[in-house]
C-alpha cells in the first residue's frame, strides 16, 4: 500500500492539465477516501463503543494532533457542546503549538516530544486518547498517547497509513494511500480524518441519548437560528403548536428533550428531569 508521502500516479502531469480535469482528479481522489473509511468500520466500531464507555464513567474523549490533524480534532471537539448540550471539556481537543497554531503553522511543534507529554498531564484512568496522525509518527502525538498510557487511560490512534504500535488499545487504518500533491496531507487524507471524528464523536452522542428519532433533543438554542430548531424539534416530536411548544421550551429551562417529556407526559420540568435521569438521559427510555 502507498503511503501519503508517496507520489500519486494519477498526479503526475497534474500541471498540464485543465481545470475541469484536476477536480475530476480531486473527486474521484474524494471518492476512494470514502472507500477506505469503508473499510476501517471495524476498527471505528470498537473507538466508539471504548468512546461510549469512556463517558459513561465520567471520563473525557481527548483528541490529540499537529497541523491538520489537529485542527480537526479541534473542529469536531468545539461543535460538541452546542449539537448535543454535552458540557465543554468532555469532548476536547488538543494540538501541538497551542492555540496560535490553529490559524498559524507553528514551526517544530509536532516534533516537540516534551510537549506533547506535557498536554497530557491531566489525563487518569477514567479518560481516552484519540491520536490523531496522518503519517502515524507524529512525534508529538505519539509522546502524548504514550504518557497516556502510562496514566492508565484509554489510547488509540486514528491514521492514513499502514503503521503499528503494541501499546496502544488499537489502531484506525484509513489508507487513503498518496495524494495528488504528495505529502499533502490535509487532503482526502484530512477528509477522511474528519469523516471518522464525526463518525465517533456522533455515534457516541446517538448511543448516549442525546439523539432520539434522528432530532438532536438536546441542542443549545443559544441563538435565534438554535432556539428555532428547538420550538419545532418540540412541534414534531408532541404535535404541539409553535405558541405551546415556545412555553415548553421556556418553561424546560430550554431543553427540548425535558420539553417533549414535560408535554407527552403530562410532567413539570423538575418531574421530567428526575425521569430523565433515571433513564440515563434517553428521552426513548423515558418515555416508555
Amino acid at each position: 500500500m502507498m503511503s501519503s508521502e508517496d507520489l500519486n500516479p494519477s498526479a503526475i502531469e497534474i500541471d498540464l492539465l485543465s481545470v475541469e480535469e484536476i477536480l475530476h482528479i480531486m473527486n474521484e481522489e474524494n471518492l476512494a477516501a470514502a472507500g477506505a473509511v469503508g473499510k476501517a468500520r471495524d476498527a471505528i466500531a470498537a473507538a466508539v463503543k471504548d468512546t461510549v464507555t469512556t463517558l459513561r464513567s465520567g471520563g473525557r474523549l481527548v483528541y490529540v494532533g499537529a497541523g491538520t490533524s489537529g485542527r480537526l480534532g479541534v473542529l469536531d471537539a468545539s461543535e460538541i457542546p452546542p449539537t448535543f448540550g454535552e458540557a465543554p471539556g468532555v469532548i476536547k481537543a488538543v494540538m501541538a503549538g497551542g492555540e496560535s497554531a490553529l490559524t498559524t503553522a507553528v514551526e517544530g511543534a509536532e516534533d516537540d516530544t516534551s510537549a506533547g507529554k506535557d498536554a497530557v498531564a491531566d489525563i487518569t484512568e477514567r479518560d481516552m486518547l484519540l491520536g490523531i496522525s496522518a503519517s502515524g509518527k507524529t512525534p508529538f502525538v505519539l509522546s502524548a498517547l504514550m504518557e497516556g498510557k502510562d496514566r492508565g487511560a484509554r489510547c488509540w490512534l486514528l491514521t492514513c497509513n499502514d503503521i503499528d504500535y503494541d501499546f496502544l488499545d488499537g489502531i484506525i487504518k484509513v489508507l487513503v494511500g498518496p495524494e495528488i500533491v504528495a505529502g499533502s496531507t490535509r487532503l482526502k487524507a484530512g477528509t477522511a480524518t474528519k469523516m471518522v471524528l464525526n463518525m465517533i464523536s456522533t455515534t457516541a452522542m446517538v448511543k448516549l441519548g442525546r439523539v432520539y428519532k434522528g432530532y438532536m433533543v438536546d441542542v443549545v438554542p443559544s441563538n435565534r437560528k438554535l432556539k428555532d430548531r428547538a420550538v419545532r424539534i418540540i412541534m414534531d416530536l408532541t404535535g404541539c403548536s409553535r405558541e405551546e411548544a415556545s412555553v415548553l421550551l421556556r418553561m424546560s429551562g430550554g431543553n427540548a428533550k425535558t420539553a417533549v417529556l414535560m408535554y407527552l407526559k403530562c410532567l413539570d420540568r423538575d418531574a421530567a428531569g428526575r425521569l430523565l435521569k433515571e433513564s440515563g438521559g434517553s428521552l426513548r427510555k423515558a418515555l416508555r
